[in-house]
């Protein structure tokens, strides 16, 4: 179910379910200025549009053992958009690859990848990205250090 324009309402949901998204309907209702039941048919509205699109945990890369974040620059065979598609599938299915982008510029996909350690990227990257189908060439650069990570959208960009 698309939905057109967004108003304050469905603006201030948004905003509140990225700052924290165990919120209960009961306490974004007190939020937003809405009585719960008007709020709670909002937020399926805005579910049901694919504006949200679910709730997760952000976990500690760090903590959880998984300190090391390569940007990998992979360039595909152009032989056929069977190669690519086929590269698609096969990185959608790894574990490490927590995000895949069809870019311009010298790379055809990037992809975030994210592992323990060092020694652990060089058997990913021998053992796994290399023996992906189509691939013709990897360009990879590690993250020094994370500045910014899992910022809320800049709503106010959204349709009013």
């Amino acid at each position: 179910m698309p939905i057109q324009k967004l108003d304050a309402y469905d603006h201030r949901i948004l905003a509140a379910l990225q700052r924290d998204g165990r919120l209960t309907n009961v306490q974004l209702a007190e939020e937003i200025g809405l009585s719960p039941s008007p709020c709670l048919r909002r937020v399926r509205i805005l579910e049901e549009a694919g504006m949200i699109r679910g709730y997760h945990a952000e976990l500690g890369r760090d903590e959880v053992g998984l300190g090391l974040t390569v940007f990998v620059g992979v360039k595909v065979e152009r032989h056929s958009d069977t190669s690519a598609a086929a590269f698609r599938q096969a990185v959608i299915d790894l574990p490490e690859v927590i995000s895949v982008h069809l870019v311009s510029g010298e790379s055809d996909f990037l992809l975030q990848v994210v592992l323990p350690d060092l020694r652990a990227y060089e058997q990913f990257l021998t053992g796994t990205l290399l023996k992906l189908p189509g691939v013709s060439d990897i360009r990879s650069n590690f993250a020094i250090q994370t500045v910014k990570e899992s910022a809320p959208l800049p709503l106010r960009h959204l349709p009013k």
